[in-house]
């Protein structure tokens, strides 16, 4: 089956009072016509598991016939007003999810079997609303819904409500002013982000949120959800090749296994330690395919900037081929893991882990008593790190300003978690421990590329090129990586005499 076509809906829906007509918005947003209406006869099944593992994320999977749109619709949510909505047209068997968007979904479902959930009807008139030159800015549609529910108890719904939906190539902007309009009309936003939540909305577990005053594994379970969230959003823009979809997967695998590390404290270190692991083997799977992104556009910039009687040779041809076999290796090895029954038990092991989490005895304490500890031993551990560099040189400093780096990741990493409970003063140390691991990721960017450029240059003239152009680069990068150094020292005496609680030490 071919690839789903993709689209952003940015909308919004609104509550209006039975028997009131339909707005006007001429003059709104640019509106200088608002058609008369459209009728169409929308017929949408819809899927997830038996316990709702879409609908909690806010995910929508549903088969539609009538419309122009008619098919099949994933839909995941970007912010509070924008989806992004993947098609694929109907065909094949009409009760069975299409396995392109079964894989889709893998990281949400776990593998549990999609099965009907519920059945809308809806009665749509819709208005093309568009501006002085004729093209659409938004459409403004009246609906009529009927709606059941299966289940143990079957349940039947009936309601009227508006959608106004921008154009794909209006600004996101107008809703705002569309709001306003119709708001003053009378319309009320809904309550619902969807016509299916709506209708199964008591069905679906609500997310648990901290109160006013979290304790410290509240702050910790916060961020670890999060952290999840971010990484099965990243899973489907790997499988659909989106761009930086693997470095933000990365991120997130590092941020989980970073604050299971750090917080160890509180969500027990010996219960995790295992799922830990595993998340160590999943970043080593993507890793080839982010290496392979970076080092090939940091090297294309470099060789764009250089004057062009300093290029010798095919080199961009020639980088062309070697990364475009390198990019299809690293892209095969990180779908393999992503379709294989590892991964599908490290995240069945994730939401058991948030379903149900190790707390210990320090997790009930309130945030500001029960976190200290921890950002403390991560600044140690920084410390301790830079001061392992000094006196260094050669590959042995490379090694272990590496070190450094990923050790102020982590403490990088454990100030996001705690800044919300400790205030301006963290989040000016967490700012200084940003500036220096940005500039030693450069540093350790020079430290690969030079690798990379010395087997380049060995490939090239294999092939019979001249290497003067890649060794050019690589005395650069030997240049560069020394102004690096400077500047992180810099900015070591910056993070050391800058701003920071006073328990940080």
């Amino acid at each position: 089956m071919a690839a789903p076509s993709a689209v952003t809906e940015r909308e919004r829906k609104y509550e209006i009072v039975a028997g009131s007509g339909v707005p006007r918005l001429v003059g709104v947003a640019g509106v200088e016509t608002q058609d008369d209406p459209v009728e169409h006869v929308l017929d949408a099944s819809y899927y997830d598991t038996a316990t709702f593992r879409l609908a909690r994320s806010g995910i929508t999977l549903r088969r539609r016939v009538g419309g122009p749109d008619a098919g099949w619709h994933l839909k995941l949510p970007v912010s509070a007003d924008e989806r992004q909505e993947l098609q694929l047209p109907l065909g094949g068997d009409p009760h069975k999810v299409p396995g392109r968007l079964r894989r889709l979904v893998r990281a949400y479902t776990l593998g549990e079997k999609l099965v009907p959930i519920a059945r809308l009807r809806t009665d749509r008139f819709a208005h093309r609303l568009a501006g002085a030159d004729g093209r659409t800015v938004a459409t403004l549609t009246d609906d009529h819904v009927t709606g059941e529910a299966g289940g143990e108890s079957a349940r039947l719904d009936e309601w009227r409500e508006l959608e106004l939906e921008l154009d794909p190539d209006a600004e996101p902007g107008l809703l705002a002013e569309f709001d306003r309009a119709l708001t003053e009309a009378g319309a009320s936003a809904s309550p619902w982000p969807s016509k299916l939540r709506r209708l199964i909305g008591d069905r679906v577990p609500a997310p648990r949120r901290p109160g006013k005053k979290p304790s410290a594994g509240d702050v910790v379970l916060v961020a670890l959800h999060e952290h999840y969230g971010r990484l099965r959003r990243a899973d489907v823009g790997v499988r659909l090749d989106v761009e930086d979809s693997v470095h933000q997967m990365r991120v997130a695998i590092r941020k989980l296994r970073s604050t299971l590390r750090t917080f160890g404290s509180v969500v027990d270190k010996r219960e995790t330690a295992a799922l830990a692991s595993e998340l160590q083997w999943l970043g080593r799977q993507l890793s080839p395919a982010r290496d392979t992104e970076v080092t090939e556009a940091r090297l294309r910039e470099e060789l764009d900037a250089l004057p062009s009687e300093l290029v010798f040779g095919p080199l961009r041809q020639f980088l062309t081929r070697h990364f475009a076999r390198e990019a299809e290796e690293g892209r095969t090895r990180a779908l393999a893991a992503l379709t294989g029954k590892r991964y599908l038990r490290l995240l069945r092991a994730l939401d058991a882990l948030l379903a149900d989490p190790p707390l210990t005895a320090e997790a009930r304490k309130p945030a500001k008593a029960g976190l200290r500890k921890p950002l403390r031993k991560a600044a140690k551990k920084l410390s301790r790190a830079e001061a392992a560099a000094r006196g260094l040189s050669g590959d042995e400093l490379g090694v272990a300003l590496h070190e450094v780096r990923k050790k102020a990741k982590q403490a990088r990493y454990a100030a996001d978690t705690v800044k919300s409970v400790y205030g301006k003063k963290v989040r000016v140390w967490r700012g200084n421990v940003k500036a220096v691991q940005s500039t030693l990721g450069e540093h350790q960017d020079t430290v690969v590329g030079r690798d990379v450029l010395r087997h380049l240059a060995i490939a090239a003239h294999g092939e019979g090129q001249n290497g003067f152009t890649f060794g050019m680069l690589y005395a650069r990068d030997a240049g560069r990586a020394e102004r690096l150094r400077e500047k992180f020292r810099r900015q070591w005496r910056r993070l050391r005499k800058g701003d920071r609680p006073g328990w940080l030490g």
